[in-house]
């Protein structure tokens, strides 16, 4: 389960408003990448909470207010299709971490980003951290609030093009997916360079 040992880590070093980001949608045919930054306060247990793809849908709308109202500090953002399109995927999610981390209404001194890679542009000290959404708390919150933020998306992307089922299989490479794509071609919601291979 994720705990504290890197923010702590981080803050033994003299940092003392540590965020966790992290990103969800960057595997999709469709619609845009999202990324959350959250600042926990100290020593804050949320029962439950963990990365986002171990929980069920149920359970990450459960924790999601939960997280909003505790933490010290939190923003969604988003990088759109025509961002993606423009810079390639990577660069997209980097943009919308940028955007979260810039939009934290208390400002972050430290970022514990999960993955292996350091954002371009980043603009204040950070770690990366492998599986971090199962290893930092404050990461985990974040993978929990880019994931629902995204899928709640979905639902709206789902009622203006209701042939896809976007609520389903929210933009994933589903075989109903393709299907819907091949019998009704592309929307405007769908990354051109991610069909490239579907015919």
């Amino acid at each position: 389960m994720p705990d504290f040992s890197y923010e702590n880590a981080a803050k033994q070093r003299g940092y003392s408003l540590v965020c966790g980001v992290d990103e969800a949608g960057r595997g999709p045919l469709m619609g845009p990448v999202c990324a959350a930054a959250v600042i926990l306060p100290d020593g804050l247990e949320i029962e439950g909470l963990n990365d986002s793809k171990k929980l069920s849908e149920k359970k990450r709308e459960a924790l999601f207010p939960v997280i909003t109202e505790k933490a010290l500090a939190f923003c969604v953002a988003f990088a759109s299709v025509e961002e993606i399109e423009e810079h390639n995927i990577l660069e997209a999610t980097y943009i919308a971490m940028n955007r979260a981390i810039a939009g934290l209404s208390v400002p972050a001194d430290f970022a514990l980003i999960d993955g292996n890679r350091v954002p371009r542009d980043i603009k204040i000290p950070c770690e990366t951290v492998v599986k971090g959404d199962a290893k930092s708390q404050s990461i985990a919150a974040a993978s929990i609030l880019a994931k629902v933020s995204r899928d709640r998306l979905m639902e709206d992307y789902d009622k203006q093009y209701p042939q896809y089922n976007f609520l389903k299989h929210k933009g994933y490479g589903t075989a109903e997916h393709i299907a819907a794509i091949k019998e009704f071609g592309p929307c405007p919601l769908h990354r051109q360079s991610f069909l490239k291979n579907i015919k």
